[in-house]
């Protein structure tokens, strides 16, 4: 299993920072939208806060997204 620090998790996280960036969304728009604070959504794209699979399809909805987009290449 990867940890937050892993070379995977954080080609995961520019995925996903990325994504809200190509939805031309804020942080805050986002987090209006799920209903949450604007810092989940920070600290959800820092790695501060690791993201389950329920709250990815969330936000691969908002983002206008497969769930397979944010999956990091494998190792060759």
């Amino acid at each position: 299993m990867s940890n937050i620090h892993s070379k995977g998790y954080q080609e995961f996280l520019k995925k996903f920072r990325k994504a809200r960036e190509d939805a031309k969304l804020t942080q805050a728009q986002v987090a209006e939208k799920l209903k949450k604070p604007q810092s989940f959504v920070s600290k959800c794209e820092s790695g501060e806060r690791r993201v389950d699979f329920i709250e990815l399809r969330r936000f691969a909805e908002l983002y206008r997204k497969p769930t397979g987009y944010f999956e990091p290449m494998r190792d060759r």
